[in-house]
């Protein structure tokens, strides 16, 4: 009788523990997903900022650039602080952060006034992207770290599609100001919620002298740069056909919007469905195999597109049939690769995870404005461009040292 209480019980313990291992992984989530939408979500409204600042477009086109401007400096400043503090007490306080500024920002009187506090609120807002991983890494096991983070992949790449959405109606609705306000109350809420139950985060002292990696450190260790930067390569490629994807799609191959956002579409459902496959494959084949194939299926659909490109072939809606490839290959590896190169860095996640999305940014922005000088050539520009920045994630996963398993 007593066994059965006891295994009673602990059946009991075990699924309050998962029900809040899910609890502050949706929180955890959400407060990213709002940091990422600190760019799509006022997107809508960026356009009409001349009229109602009585200002220039080139002024108004400012409030996006010190937001990303914002978002790198943050970038290093959480890294650099998170050895001081608990991740869980400075994730709830870079929402905070997020909060103030973004409601600030919704009563700015002028220009001027909003770029300073979108780029503080760019600052405030990588806080989320930084300490997440190593949140998420301490609430699950490899594995159940793996599927999260590919769970969080494919929920935050509908961000760039819904949030603009959002933004168009709420400025529709109530004027520029409502998403600087919604974002306001809604991250302020879930701070508020992790300050209030911090129990629900995994506990961690702060790491004054761990002797962890810095980041020249990280940048002469190949493991982590094996999976970082391949990562990095196959993120940044096919963002950078995203971006030259609409002008080359109406410009150069008489297509419309239209043919763009069936491909997006494609492409991020292909992404979810996959890369949420890859946290089942994960318990059930070897990581090493599955990064691998992931970076060989992005090279394949890197190599289709410029082969499509360099047969002459100009119909947009072609494109829907191969872009997807690239899509699959990031969803394979995503989760795994991102996951093995915070396992590479040690007890570093903070330093790692932002010195993967600045990579991730850095090649994303350079790829773009190389291409953007041969945008007039059509399509073979961002193939190509896309396929030279892919490619090279092989040569890492092939020559620099994988990452050993502690047994």
């Amino acid at each position: 009788m007593e066994n059965k209480t006891d295994n009673n019980l602990a059946t009991s313990t075990d699924k309050i523990s998962v029900l809040s291992s899910l609890a502050a992984f949706l929180l955890i989530v959400t407060g990213t997903i709002l940091a990422l939408a600190g760019i799509d979500l006022v997107l809508p409204a960026v356009p009409h900022f001349p009229e109602i600042f009585s200002t220039s477009t080139v002024k108004a086109q400012y409030v996006l650039a010190v937001f990303v401007a914002g978002t790198c400096v943050g970038l290093f400043l959480f890294a650099s602080i998170s050895r001081h503090f608990e991740r869980r007490t400075l994730f709830a306080g870079s929402l905070i952060a997020y909060a103030i500024f973004s409601a600030l920002a919704a009563y700015a009187q002028s220009i001027e006034v909003l770029i300073i506090l979108r780029f503080c609120q760019g600052a405030a807002s990588s806080g989320a992207s930084v300490l997440a991983p190593g949140l998420i890494r301490k609430l699950f096991s490899n594995t159940g770290a793996i599927r999260a983070a590919s769970a969080m992949g494919s929920i935050e790449s509908l961000v760039p599609a819904l949030a603009p959405i959002l933004g168009a109606w709420l400025y529709s609705q109530f004027g520029w100001a409502s998403s600087f306000s919604l974002t306001a109350i809604l991250t302020s809420l879930i701070a508020i919620f992790v300050l209030l139950k911090p129990d629900i985060f995994p506990k961690g002292k702060p790491r004054r002298h761990d002797g962890s990696l810095g980041y020249f450190a990280l940048l002469r260790h190949g493991t982590y740069i094996r999976y970082s930067l391949s990562h990095g390569l196959i993120l940044g490629g096919l963002l950078v056909f995203v971006f030259s994807a609409p002008t080359i799609i109406i410009n150069s191959m008489d297509g419309s919007i239209t043919d763009f956002i069936t491909m997006q579409v494609i492409g991020i459902t292909a992404f979810i469905i996959v890369s949420n496959l890859s946290g089942w494959l994960s318990a059930h084949m070897n990581v090493e195999r599955i990064i691998w194939t992931g970076t060989f299926i992005s090279s394949i659909g890197a190599l289709v597109l410029t082969s499509y490109a360099i047969w002459g072939r100009n119909n947009p809606e072609d494109l829907k049939f191969m872009f997807w490839v690239l899509n699959v290959g990031l969803g394979v590896r995503g989760g795994p690769g991102f996951v093995r190169a915070l396992m590479a860095a040690g007890e570093n996640d903070e330093k790692a995870s932002a010195l993967m999305i600045l990579g991730i940014f850095g090649i994303t922005s350079i790829g773009t404005a190389c291409v953007a000088f041969f945008i007039d050539y059509g399509l073979i520009a961002s193939a190509l461009g896309t396929l030279i920045i892919t490619v090279p994630a092989l040569l890492l996963m092939a020559f620099l040292p994988k990452y050993k398993e502690v047994h």
